[in-house]
Formats: structure tokens, sequence, C-alpha cells
């Protein structure tokens, strides 16, 4: 018993110990506690503080490049700004200079204008103090003329019948001599002349000579044995034509017309290229842009080769001697070449015959001229690769390949572009209008056809005095009826020829265009 008091007295004292150490213990550790919240608050607040600062200063440094960036582009804008309106102010200026010079232009003008109704009034002013004058002459010399007349029949004692039958008798007399002298002046000119005159009869006379001319057509057409060899002609999404259009440099035109090709170009030489090319094409049936390629190289040499032969067998025809390779090789193209439908080298050798006869039959050296008729039209070969007229690259071609000087002046001139020196230039336009203007020699479309015949009769009509025009003759001759009673015989002379001038002004034709006037009077009388 007294051991399980004392027992029971110091577990009582543990447990108080335990307790009071428990409660120590516990209270230590929330001072502890304490001290580090406290320690972690003082950290916090001096990050806390850091931060801000850091914030405070990167605000500061944003701010700042923010106030920098505004800075630069007010700047910038106002630069532009400035810019703008110093271009601005520029423009005005050069305005106001430009509108300046115009008035100045305009006052000018003005003044000029006034000047000269002042010129006009003064003129028109001293018009009406001539004809004022003019009527007072005019009065004064008809007072003359009959107090003369008076005078003259008191002198004479003759009646006015009898003055006049007096008066007329000594003028008829007075113009009997004048007529003799005048017959003897002409008499002698003709003999002085004579050679001349009988040479242009002559001319005139071959001018009226009539051949026959053939003439080509300005496409050319393949034809095709099937649709199914049209579609390979044509190739997978058109490249066989395309590449057959960019190896001969024409147009190739597939429509729906059954076994038909069309082929288009404006250089003949080409067009027959490409017709000789599409047929072999066609034959050979291998349809490709290689063998397209390779069979357009090899027809164009055949074609160049076929030109040599035709030049050559052309110049052997002639009877040309002595001409360059190359002038021959040109005569050759121009069997490819038309002129409003009329071959040209066809036109050419008949321009060279006609120019031998000329000048056989007025004295001078036919082959000479025949040499100048064939190479007249020598620039149509190359006139689609050369700038200039026809006659300025002919006359350059025959310098450049030593012809003589007779030769380049035909070539040059035969259309009257220049002054000529020799002979044989107007004999080759005399026979180059005979090939050209006969009627067949060459062809128009319908359309053109008709648009210049319209043409003829409206300009002949705008004149004063005509009733009626008729395009007769194809267009080669124009029949003008006018009033008899308000165009007289010498007017209808000069309305014939202001037509004509018009004509010659206004349009473009082959050949010439004859105008005929026709002045008729009817006088219609019954017997009753």
């Amino acid at each position: 018993m007294y051991t399980y008091a004392i027992l029971s007295q110091i577990s009582g004292e543990t447990a108080a110990v335990v307790l009071v150490s428990l409660v120590v213990g516990i209270a230590g550790s929330l001072v502890i506690r304490a001290i580090l919240v406290r320690r972690q608050e003082k950290v916090l607040g001096q990050e806390i503080e850091v931060r801000l600062a850091a914030a405070e200063s990167e605000a500061q440094r944003i701010k700042a490049q923010a106030q920098a960036e505004a800075k630069s582009e007010f700047i910038t804008r106002r630069n532009e700004f400035d810019e703008e309106t110093k271009n601005a102010k520029a423009e005005l200026r050069n305005e106001e200079k430009r509108i300046s010079k115009r008035e100045d232009l305009i006052n000018q003008k003005m003044e000029m204008l006034v000047i000269k109704e002042r010129s006009a009034d003064a003129a028109e002013r001293a018009i009406k103090e001539r004809e004022k004058s003019l009527v007072a002459k005019d009065r004064h010399l008809n007072e003359l003329i009959a107090q003369q007349k008076s005078q003259l029949l008191k002198v004479a004692n003759l009646s006015m019948e009898n003055a006049r039958k007096l008066l007329l008798a000594e003028v008829e007399q007075d113009i009997e001599s004048d007529a003799a002298k005048i017959i003897q002046q002409r008499l002698e000119e003709a003999n002085e002349t004579a050679e001349a005159k009988g040479r242009e009869i002559v001319t005139m006379a071959i001018q009226r000579y009539a051949a026959e001319h053939t003439s080509e057509a300005t496409v050319s057409t393949v034809s095709i044995p099937s649709d199914e060899m049209k579609g390979r002609v044509i190739g997978r999404e058109g490249r066989n034509i395309r590449a057959f259009e960019a190896a001969t440099g024409v147009d190739v035109i597939v429509d729906d017309t059954p076994g038909v090709v069309v082929i288009s170009a404006f250089d003949l030489v080409r067009r027959e290229v490409a017709r000789l090319s599409l047929e072999k094409l066609v034959q050979d049936g291998r349809i490709h842009p290689a063998r397209i390629e390779e069979l357009v190289e090899d027809t164009r040499q055949e074609v160049n080769r076929k030109i040599q032969e035709i030049g050559k067998q052309t110049v052997m025809d002639v009877g040309i001697r002595g001409m360059h390779t190359k002038l021959i090789n040109l005569l050759g193209r121009l069997q490819y070449r038309t002129s409003y439908g009329q071959n040209v080298l066809q036109h050419s050798t008949e321009v060279a015959f006609l120019s031998q006869m000329i000048a056989d039959e007025i004295g001078f050296d036919g082959a000479l001229a025949k040499r100048c008729g064939l190479l007249h039209d020598i620039g149509k070969a190359v006139d689609h690769e050369v700038e200039g007229t026809h006659p300025q690259i002919g006359a350059d071609l025959c310098k450049r390949y030593g012809e003589a000087d007779e030769v380049i002046e035909a070539a040059a001139g035969h259309h009257g572009d220049i002054k000529t020196q020799f002979i044989y230039t107007p004999i080759v336009s005399a026979a180059d209008a005979i090939s050209a203007s006969r009627p067949g020699a060459r062809r128009e479309t319908l359309e053109r056809y008709i648009k210049r015949l319209e043409k003829l009769e409206e300009i002949a009509g705008k004149f004063a005095g005509v009733k009626q025009a008729y395009a007769i003759q194809a267009g080669r001759e124009v029949r003008v009826m006018v009033d008899a009673e308000n165009v007289d015989d010498h007017l209808s002379a000069k309305v014939a020829h202001d037509i004509a001038k018009r004509i010659e002004e206004e349009m473009q034709y082959p050949g010439e265009v004859k105008v005929t006037l026709i002045r008729e009077v009817r006088c219609v009388e019954y017997a009753r």
C-alpha cells in the first residue's frame, strides 16, 4: 500500500512534469513559429519592395521608350507632312506657272485676233472704196465710149449699123493677120518638136495595148481526208497546231467546214511554206511538234530552192544578163507576192516587155528599159521585212547590188515621187500604168469594190452644179451630169479637173480613174 502510494505520487509528479513540458514545448514552438512567420513576412516584404522597385523601373523604362517612339513617330509624320506640303506647294507653283503661261498665250492670241480684225476691217474698207472707185471708173468709161461713138457717127456720117459692119471688117482683118502669125509660129514650133510629139503619140498608142492577167488568192486551203486527221493536226490541247503556227509564222483556221483547213498569212512565201508543210504532214501521218519543226525547215529550204529557180528562169525568159544573184532570188520571191490580187512577178515581167517596146519605138535603149521595168518593183520582195516604201527599198537594193543609175532612178521614181533625170523612169511609169490599170488586171474584195464605187459617186456629187454621178467601167470612169443652166463650157472643164484632183487626194486605187463630165442642153419646140 505504502509502495503503491509512493508510486502513485511519483506518477502524478511525472505527469505534471510531462504536462508542463508539453505546455512549454507547445509554447516554444508557437514562439519559434511566430519568429519564423515574422522573418518570412520581413523577407516577403523586402522581396515585394524589390519587385515594386523593379516594376517601377520597368514602367519608367517602358514609358521612356513609348515617349521616344511617339516622338520618333511624330517627327516622321511631321517630316512626311512637310514633304507632302512642299510637293503640293511645288505643284501649285507649277500649275500657277502653266496657268500664267496659258493666260499670256491667250492674251497674245487675243491681241493677234484684234490686230487681224482691224486688218480685216481695213481691208474691207479698202475693198469697198476700190469697188466705189471701179464703179465710178466704169461709169466714166461708159460715158467716154458713148461720147466717142457719138463723135464717130458725126464725123463719119454713118449709121450705127454701118459703123458696126465697118468695125467688124477691120477686126476680122486684124484677127486673120494674127491667126496667120500664130499658125506660122505653131508650125515652126511643131517642126522643132515633131520628133518629141511623135514619140508621145507612139507612147499613148502603146498605152492602149491590152493583155491578159492572172490573179492569186490571198489565203490557201489544205484538204484533210477525215475529221480524225483534223483532230491529229490540232493535237492534244492544241499543241500541234500551236507548234505549226510558231514554226511557220502563219495563222491556221480550223472550223466546222468538213475536210478543209485554211492557212492565212500576210507574207505569201510563209503561206506557201505552211501549205506544203501541212500537206506533207497529212500524207506522212506522223504529227507531233518535233516532226513539225523538222518538216517545216525542210519545206522552207525546198521553197527557197524553188524561188532561186523561178528567179533564174525569169531572168532567162526576159533576156537579161549580168544580174546579181541576190536580185535574182528577190525576183523569185515576187512569185509569191501580190498587189491588189495581181501577181507582182508577172506584173514586173510585163512592165519589162512594155518598157522595151516603148523605148524601141521612141529611139532609146530597149534592153536598158527592159532591165528598169523588170526591177522597178523589186522592193516589194522585202517590204514586209524592211521599213520604208517599196520604191525606196527597191532603189537601195539596186544601188547595193551594182545596178546602173537609170535602173536605180526607175525603181525610186516610177510613182512620180522624185524629180527624174533619165527618160527611162517615165517609160517605166507608163508601162506600170498600162499593166496595172487595165480592167481585170487587179481585183478587190466585193465589199471594197462597192465602197470604192460609192466613194467615187459621193465625191463627184458634192460639187456645185452636179445633178447625177455614176461610177462605171469597174470604177475606172466616173460619168458626171451637170446642170447646163448653171454650168457653162469653161466651168465644166474646171469642175471635171476639181473632181479628178479630189479623187486623187481622198482615195487609193490601182491605175487611174477617168472623169467624164456631160453638159447637155435640150431645146424642145412644137409646130402646131
